[in-house]
């Protein structure tokens, strides 16, 4: 993973944009890995749905998060943009959850300046905030506990007010972190995003869901401004509507009857295919005929 960090920070400070897929499981990330998205952002939105079945209010634990995030490093290739929260609890632990996301392959962390436990700023109305100076200590935590410097730190701020947005962002950066992230309902144009880039110094890294403005945003206007631009649960939402209508019509039919499903289902050879069945079996077999009888 160390490669694969320092390809991302060479590429970042090149002025290249990164996009990423998101991912909530090690299959959801093995399809990003396979698509052509150049990485994997892990949603803690998506993780505590696939995980727990439950909203993302910090209800899955520093553990669990780094558990899914190493079992997704273990079957992809291109880099994780990780969503470590506001990294479970003080900042001692700040320091611990940086350490084990770095020990289980992440190459960039998302923390932000919520309270703990948070509310996915996607889902709710309103979002506590730690003070400035305790936001400072987190991102100033997170990047003593780098063990590899090419480890990149993305501030999240959710500050709703345009101004204080801007305030912390330049403070976050000045602090060393490497990018910042805006939440989308704080501002509400192009324009805003430009003025943040400029006041804060920094590349942004912005997340595009369907029903934000930022969805109007061209490929141009983002890579203008955005270093990362990911799509967090495109994947998630996808899934869960797929698998509603199939499930619906299926239990409709109560027969044997697949034909003209809402949603086709892969083939079980494709499905065989991404998983890398036939490479376990060809590599099962060399060890047991190179066995002595």
């Amino acid at each position: 993973m160390n490669l694969s960090r320092h390809s991302l920070r060479q590429r970042i400070e090149s002025g290249s944009t990164l996009w990423f897929g998101g991912a909530q499981d090690a299959l959801s990330a093995l399809l990003v890995d396979q698509s052509d998205f150049d990485g994997i952002f892990s949603t803690g939105f998506g993780i505590s749905a696939a995980l727990l079945g439950q909203p993302d209010m910090e209800l899955y634990t520093m553990s669990e998060n780094v558990a899914t995030v190493h079992r997704m490093a273990n079957v992809v290739r291109k880099p994780i943009f990780v969503d470590a929260d506001t990294g479970y609890g003080s900042v001692l632990n700040m320091g611990r959850t940086v350490r084990e996301f770095e020990k289980a392959g992440a190459a960039a962390l998302q923390i932000e300046d919520q309270i703990s436990p948070k509310r996915c700023p996607a889902a709710t109305t309103t979002s506590t905030l730690v003070s400035v100076n305790d936001a400072l200590a987190r991102i100033k935590a997170a990047l003593d506990a780098r063990q590899d410097p090419n480890l990149l730190i993305v501030a999240r701020t959710d500050a709703m007010d345009p101004g204080e947005a801007l305030d912390r962002a330049a403070r976050y950066a000045e602090a060393g972190a490497d990018l910042i992230q805006p939440i989308s309902r704080t501002f509400q144009r192009y324009e805003q995003l430009v003025e943040l880039h400029a006041v804060c110094g920094r590349r942004l890294s912005l997340q595009l869901m369907a029903g934000t403005w930022m969805t109007s945003l061209t490929r141009a206007q983002i890579e203008s401004v955005a270093a990362f631009a990911s799509y967090p649960i495109a994947s998630l939402l996808t899934i869960v509507h797929g698998v509603q209508a199939n499930l619906a019509e299926l239990a409709r039919r109560r027969s044997g009857d697949y034909a003209d499903l809402p949603f086709p289902q892969t083939t079980m050879a494709d499905f065989k295919a991404l998983i890398g069945w036939h490479a376990l079996e060809e590599r099962q077999a060399q060890y047991e005929n190179a066995a002595p009888h």
